[in-house]
């Protein structure tokens, strides 16, 4: 069986890297990125790339048409990894804001899903994994519409692999902490696009806030490189038995063992803490 895996969002970070990390273990990887050039920097790198923009249902329809014509109609697996973060305060998203973050995170991705879903039915095999995130399974201030996004995707994951639990099709969420990408610089530049900040109540929490934003280097302790998703991906493909969830860093283990066993008034406590601490 050929095992050919359509990845979204791979211009940088954990899409790149997982694309990278799975065409030199023998996969058939079709890497998408929603900027032409950023789809002209993987030609050239050797992938079998396309543009895929999560907004476009023009898009999505055009990809996956494009990958089905170049495997006879099969797909392995999907790796459902692009999304963005926008920062701001619960008050400061506009509902325009707030809609756009959906419509990459959640609307384009389960869109593209259930194009494939058919696809996997059909032939009788096949993976899909979405790339969630810590902020999946707890929330920190100023990361309201991306915490949004993330719990509704878990939702619809969830939801997907109890009605896909009949079927040879397995779904796996990967949930990642701090991992090196150009998150934080992507973040940043949809703060600036998105938020009034000056007229904010948060003014001055915001100037912190965007100082961890455009700070060089890691920006929180325990950040680990793409590879540490890599390995957690090729379980999930790999696997007769494939986790539902993969966490990866240790703060997803720790928050996510403090949400089972902290009452939600001290969980709260604790995550103010954080919230506070990174923005100074």
């Amino acid at each position: 069986m050929e095992k050919s895996i359509l990845i979204t969002g791979c211009s940088s970070g954990i899409g790149l890297g997982c694309a990278q990390g799975l065409k030199k273990c023998g996969y058939r990887v079709f890497a998408t990125a929603r900027k032409a050039e950023d789809v002209s920097r993987l030609l050239d790198m050797g992938f079998e790339a396309t543009q895929l923009d999560l907004d476009s249902s023009e898009s999505i329809n055009r990809a996956v048409d494009h990958v089905l014509d170049n495997t006879g109609g099969t797909l392995y697996a999907l790796f459902n990894n692009g999304a963005y973060g926008q920062p701001g305060a619960v008050e400061d998203l506009s509902r325009d804001t707030l809609r756009k973050n959906f419509e990459t995170n959640v609307f384009g991705t389960h869109e593209l899903t259930a194009r494939i879903i058919p696809v996997m039915l059909r032939q009788g095999y096949g993976r899909i994994v979405q790339n969630s995130s810590v902020l999946g399974i707890i929330a920190l201030r100023f990361r309201g519409a991306y915490n949004a996004s993330k719990f509704a995707l878990e939702g619809l994951t969830d939801t997907l692999r109890q009605e896909l639990s009949n079927t040879p099709i397995h779904v796996s969420l990967i949930e990642p902490g701090p991992i090196s990408s150009r998150f934080r610089k992507n973040a940043h530049r949809k703060f600036l696009e998105n938020i009034d900040r000056e007229n904010s109540r948060f003014k001055v929490v915001y100037k912190g806030m965007e100082n961890r934003l455009t700070k060089e280097g890691p920006a929180a302790p325990f950040t680990l490189p793409p590879e540490a998703v890599l390995k957690k991906l090729i379980h999930a493909l790999e696997s007769t038995k494939p986790k539902p969830r993969y966490y990866v860093t240790f703060p997803t283990t720790l928050f996510a063992t403090l949400k089972r066993i902290l009452p939600h008034t001290v969980l709260d406590k604790v995550l103010l803490k954080v919230s506070s601490d990174e923005n100074q």
